[in-house]
């Protein structure tokens, strides 16, 4: 009797930790009705995501981001010419890193599985609209609210490690223009570039699976479920 009670005892807290990983796999954090989707009347900002196969960035107006007061801009007015700012986050090292992916494989499992890796933010201007620099099926373009377009800065902002009130370049690459400022977060397994990525869009408004969002197909994937979701409210 003991033995048939051990054994459905284990059984039961198998399927109970299955469950809860289940239920941790696919929970989907809110999002904000106050600040997603922007209402038919207003204008709002145009924001691109963009994926590369497995990193997401985001194509933001140059302009809308100077029209801000704070260190994002200051930082961003700083920056070479280029009506789009491209803003990515990744490991300190291995994300400016662009020498052969070989040579960088062992880097790469340290950013994965050390914790408490160094991070930074990417600013990069581009001139070209996103429209005509990226194909259809790597991007996608969705409309933010003014409010929810200040909450996203807001957030990546809050992501600036800040020296005196100030972004700090942390790395740059000759003859580039992007611009690596150092992240006051941890680049990690547990906390990759799209962890981050979906977490910008979550302060936006929109709701997104964190878990799930290790992946850029996901972060994709909140674009499209976001704006079915608005689709459908309005019809």
């Amino acid at each position: 009797m003991k033995r048939r009670h051990s054994w459905g005892l284990k059984r039961f807290l198998a399927v109970a930790v299955l469950a809860g990983l289940a239920a941790v796999w696919t929970w989907t954090a809110p999002g904000d009705a106050a600040l997603w989707p922007a209402r038919a009347d207003e204008a709002g900002v145009e924001v691109h995501l963009l994926d590369n196969g497995f990193h997401t960035d985001l194509a933001v107006p140059r302009a809308a981001l100077e029209a801000r007061p704070g260190p994002l801009a200051d930082a961003v007015r700083d920056l070479a010419p280029g009506d789009w700012i491209l803003i990515g986050w990744g490991d300190a090292k291995f994300y400016v890193d662009q020498s052969p992916m070989e040579r960088r494989l062992p880097d790469g499992l340290r950013a994965f599985f050390r914790p408490g890796n160094a991070s930074v933010i990417m600013l990069d201007p581009a001139q070209r609209d996103p429209r005509a620099a990226f194909a259809p099926e790597s991007r996608r373009a969705f409309r933010l609210s003014s409010a929810g377009f200040d909450a996203m800065a807001d957030h990546i902002q809050g992501s600036m490690a800040l020296s005196e009130g100030r972004a700090r370049i942390a790395a740059a690459r000759a003859g580039d223009d992007a611009r690596f400022f150092a992240s006051r977060e941890h680049f990690s397994i547990g906390h990759l570039c799209n962890h981050w990525s979906a977490g910008v869009l979550n302060a936006a408004g929109l709701p997104v699976r964190p878990l799930r969002s290790i992946t850029s197909a996901e972060v994709m994937a909140t674009i499209d479920r976001a704006e079915l979701d608005t689709s459908a409210s309005r019809d």
